[in-house]
């Protein structure tokens, strides 16, 4: 029996993303990036140098070296036109029929053996619904797990019929979104079969991620860690160089002083949230922010960009002294890129850490820049003063 080292991380590593890992290493690109440094940890086979050498030839046939593991999964799910569609959607023929009792429908998870409830807030005409809908529950086994593990729920954000929360407080649909500050579509919010909210995510992720939550919660990893903790077992948090961070000519320079608690901004502040080797941050910068309507509403605003995992010294809009790493730790990031707004006196207007295309930001940066914030409590609220086609 030989001793397991470099080729043996990479067996390792292949079994574990076909097993509890799969949700979270997408690719066997990553796996091949990982034999050097492996991040999960799993009991070491020890394998013949032919049985090893063997496990490489089918990778290596199945994942060319040298292709980004990013655009594999990426592609085709955070590129697209996100203009309001022509036609309405509806739920799927298989989500949960369902009075919009909550706690009735939790009872009925327990009794089923299934381990959570999901409630999809959505809109008729989203463009990111649709990709939710018809890309995310229609991806490999994805929509085959989501039926076995969970009952889902499905909410209009503009509607009108009754919901009972879990506390039993009647409220329409519309104002549950307004109420739980549901400024995107398709928001998902996860109970655990006991009734407790785990996990939310606001807006539209890749597959591979919404599968990551749905493990993360059906596998009750809640208990022990945050959702960003579990997702950085497997995606490799290392601290990238400024220079490997597409920057744009209206950020501002360090030092990082964004105090406003004492002394209020001129102008509303935008904190952009990146890492390098990150195919979203890519499209954001080489799409979105090519475009000379989305450049013109970011120029008007003070723009500060910070790595993902740096330790970069940061004194926040509130005045804590932290790093760029803590600060996004504090505030539970777990996307990039993430983009958080802040008024002139420091206070979180909302954040944008989800899938971005050019229509969606350019009716937030529209939603800072006019002030709406001021008037309506969440951006759907506004969008739908401007657009009375939503509420149809």
């Amino acid at each position: 029996m030989e001793s397991c080292s470099g080729l043996g991380w990479l067996f390792v590593l292949s079994v574990t993303a076909e097993s509890k890992y799969a949700g979270l290493i997408p690719s066997c690109n990553f796996m091949i990036l990982d034999m050097a440094k492996p991040r999960v940890s799993e009991s070491v086979f020890c394998c013949s140098s032919r049985l090893l050498l063997c496990m490489l030839g089918i990778v290596l046939l199945i994942c060319p070296v040298g292709t980004p593991s990013a655009v594999s999964y990426d592609n085709g799910f955070v590129e697209f036109d996100d203009a309001p569609l022509e036609e309405p959607l509806a739920f799927p023929d298989w989500f949960k029929l369902s009075f919009l009792d909550f706690r009735e429908d939790v009872k009925e998870v327990r009794e089923t053996g299934k381990q959570g409830l999901i409630v999809y807030f959505g809109q008729k005409y989203c463009a990111y619904c649709k990709q939710f809908l018809e890309k995310d529950l229609e991806a490999g086994d994805i929509q085959a797990y989501a039926r076995e593990h969970f009952d889902l729920i499905g909410l209009d954000i503009h509607g009108d019929r009754t919901v009972t929360d879990m506390q039993g407080n009647e409220l329409t649909e519309s104002a549950l979104a307004v109420r739980d500050k549901t400024n995107f579509t398709p928001s998902l919010i996860f109970y655990s079969d006991s009734g407790q909210e785990v996990l939310r995510l606001r807006g539209y992720y890749p597959p591979y991620r919404f599968r990551a939550a749905m493990e993360y919660v059906a596998d009750a990893h809640y208990r022990d860690e945050s959702y960003r903790d579990y997702l950085a077992r497997a995606d490799v948090p290392l601290v990238f160089e400024p220079g490997d961070i597409a920057e744009e000519p209206f950020f501002l320079p360090g030092p990082y002083m964004l105090d406003r608690s004492v002394f209020g901004g001129e102008k509303p502040l935008v904190v952009f949230f990146e890492q390098g080797n990150c195919h979203s941050c890519d499209v954001l910068h080489t799409g979105p922010l090519r475009d000379p309507e989305i450049i013109t509403r970011f120029e008007q605003l003070e723009n500060v960009q910070l790595s993902f995992w740096s330790g970069a010294p940061v004194i926040t809009p509130s005045g804590e002294r932290t790093t760029a790493r803590q600060w996004a730790e504090q505030m539970g990031l777990f996307y990039t890129p993430t983009l958080v707004f802040f008024d002139l006196d420091g206070s979180e207007i909302m954040r944008v850490d989800s899938v971005v295309q050019f229509y969606r930001l350019r009716n937030v940066l529209d939603y800072i820049l006019s002030g709406g914030y001021h008037e309506y409590s969440t951006f759907q609220r506004w969008r739908a003063s401007r657009s009375p086609k939503l509420l149809k």
